[in-house]
């Protein structure tokens, strides 16, 4: 029903904000993650949403991506897990960390959410194995370098990632330190992979 919200940010909580449009302040529930990149108070923000309706409950979930909603509706949409649930796995990993878990079956990355046990943690890699795809990392988009050769890009990135799991560290960690490295689409697979080590 509410695609997105636009307005002006006028409070921030420990798991939601009020988002003011036109005289209404919304009252918008989302991540750590997301909480985290938000601009400051009084500025103007974008966050993508999801209105959750059952019997005894509306609520609004929102994001700053269309992506982070998508893996947000694929959470709640496996037998037991509900929004809060949802929300403490995307505080505890970003859209792409979660696709690594999933992708590696990594399900000790997931149960590291507040609230999640393993077996939880367990189902969420069985249930989302077959709906997600490599081609699904960095949202669907790969990135793109000074030549608009996208693919090379794409893959110097993911060999760095590769060879970081190689070395002994874990998928999901491999991925953050390589999503840290400033102008990673420019560099060689070794730029990636020396300036990934210094940073992990």
């Amino acid at each position: 029903m509410l695609s997105y919200i636009k307005g002006t940010l006028e409070y921030i909580g420990e798991d939601f904000v009020i988002l003011e449009n036109q005289g209404i302040g919304f009252r918008i529930q989302t991540s750590q993650n997301v909480l985290k990149r938000l601009p400051e108070l009084h500025d103007t923000v974008q966050l993508f949403t999801h209105m959750y309706v059952r019997e005894d409950e509306i609520s609004l979930f929102g994001f700053l991506s269309r992506d982070e909603v998508q893996i947000f509706l694929l959470l709640i949409g496996i037998s037991g897990i509900g929004p809060k649930a949802a929300l403490a796995i995307l505080s505890c990993l970003t859209a792409d960390e979660l696709r690594i878990a999933v992708l590696s079956q990594d399900h000790k990355a997931i149960s590291k959410a507040n609230g999640v046990g393993t077996k939880t943690a367990q189902r969420v890699v069985m249930e989302l194995k077959d709906k997600i795809k490599m081609d699904d990392l960095y949202g669907g988009s790969a990135v793109m370098d000074d030549y608009g050769d996208e693919t090379a890009a794409a893959d110097n990135i993911s060999e760095a990632a590769l060879a970081l799991t190689a070395l002994g560290y874990s998928n999901v960690a491999a991925l953050r330190a390589v999503k840290k490295v400033q102008g990673a689409e420019q560099m060689t697979v070794e730029e990636v992979l020396k300036a990934a080590l210094k940073v992990i």
